[in-house]
């Protein structure tokens, strides 16, 4: 989660986010939609992805995972 809100937070992301969706001219927005959108859907994965890690991880210890 940290990582996905480092990335959408910073300057760079921001701008491109503002000139994605808030931007004066049609021809930027309609090609900084797609992109924005391709990694916010990017970001959710990750986000998905370190969440089932960590309810993995959880569960493991939890049952007492144990090595052979």
């Amino acid at each position: 989660m940290l990582l996905t809100a480092a990335i959408a937070l910073n300057p760079i992301g921001l701008d491109f986010l503002r000139s994605a969706f808030f931007a004066g001219e049609q021809l930027a927005r309609n090609i900084a939609q797609p992109i924005v959108l391709t990694a916010m859907a990017m970001l959710g994965l990750i986000g998905a992805l370190e969440w089932l890690v960590r309810v993995f991880m959880i569960n493991r210890r939890t049952r007492g995972g144990t090595t052979m």
